[in-house]
């Protein structure tokens, strides 16, 4: 429940207040910062579903082909969330810099899945910079995104029982 709360919360982040916020025609991708760094903290499982939520969530609300972001998170939040296992860095900047890749790579993939279905109505340049920048513009915000969302997966987490 609390997850749905979150997405839907970023949804209409992203859908109202950040529509607004644009560099260059790119703006923050919400949907990609949180399933990055639920994949990051809780794993491919986790980070597929809220992936495929989130994208289901975000491809009904805009008038977009229904899917195609859905897709694209969940291949997203698996590979992130099978990659952290290979991270031993304790460094703060490590989440900035998965969220920022994260979120280029998405976006470029999610422009090809658009290329292929016909879909992508502008250029491969212009998909490319608005992948960049929506990557910078993730990286800038993951400081302040990433406590909310640990806190949300430590109160989450089952919690254990003790049997005497």
């Amino acid at each position: 429940m609390l997850w749905t709360a979150v997405v839907v919360t970023a949804l209409l982040l992203q859908s109202t207040i950040f529509a607004r916020v644009s560099l260059l025609g790119a703006r923050p991708e919400l949907m990609y910062l949180l399933t990055v760094l639920t994949a990051l903290l809780e794993g491919p499982a986790s980070g597929a579903v809220v992936g495929f939520g989130s994208g289901m969530a975000q491809d009904f609300l805009l008038n977009a082909p229904k899917g195609i972001t859905a897709l694209t998170l969940t291949l997203m939040g698996y590979a992130v969330g099978t990659v952290r296992q290979y991270i031993v860095s304790p460094s703060a900047l490590v989440p900035v810099v998965i969220v920022a890749g994260g979120t280029a790579v998405g976006l470029m993939f999610n422009g090809l899945v658009k290329l292929l279905l016909g879909q992508l109505s502008a250029g491969w340049w212009f998909q490319f910079r608005i992948a960049v920048l929506a990557a910078a513009y993730n990286a800038v915000l993951t400081p302040f995104v990433f406590p909310v969302v640990r806190r949300l997966a430590e109160s989450s987490r089952a919690k254990r029982v003790f049997r005497w």
